[in-house]
């Protein structure tokens, strides 16, 4: 048998200056999530999960937590540009410019902004990147810069990772 590596994720040198990802997962925020996020996020505003007090606003009915927008744009990144980093260092320019409902998919894309080494890690880069999200519509909903570290190709903290099993991997197992 042939062992076929799975998508191991960019690294530092796999990021090139004006490209754009255009992450492969839309997400249907269901009110399930909404609710569920702000009971563990502790967010008491009404707006989120009380139907009655929702609609008496503009909109009518309930809005998703604005942070659930963002944790999901950026988790909807992480299989193209943050698969290989270690450390978040910055979201800057967070905005939220249309509201998101139950209901709406959403999908998210980036745009490499800057690249450089690291002066103090020489086995990892930084990297900055736009990111927007949009609805099923194509209205932008979220956008924000993130930066981050990201390993080198090679980086001796990622090898050997996957661990080896007792037993090796056959056709005839049952």
């Amino acid at each position: 048998m042939t062992v076929k590596p799975g998508w191991t994720g960019r690294f530092y040198e796999d990021f090139e200056l004006g490209d754009v990802y255009k992450h492969p997962l839309g997400r249907t925020v269901t009110e399930n999530d909404n609710i569920w996020f702000s009971l563990l996020t502790m967010n008491t505003n009404q707006m989120h999960f009380n139907s009655l007090y929702a609609s008496q606003s503009e909109f009518k009915k309930p809005l998703v937590v604005s942070t659930l927008t963002v944790a999901i744009a950026v988790g909807q990144s992480v299989t193209d540009i943050t698969q290989n980093a270690f450390a978040n260092l910055g979201w800057d320019e967070i905005r939220m410019t249309h509201p998101v409902f139950a209901g709406d998919t959403l999908f998210s894309e980036s745009l490499v902004l800057e690249k450089r080494e690291s002066g103090s890690r020489p086995h990892a880069g930084i990297v900055t990147v736009r990111t927007r999200t949009l609805n099923q519509h194509g209205d932008e909903v979220c956008s924000f810069k993130r930066t981050f570290y990201v390993y080198k190709r090679g980086a001796e903290q990622i090898e050997g990772i996957f661990p080896e099993g007792k037993a090796p991997l056959t056709l005839d197992q049952e």
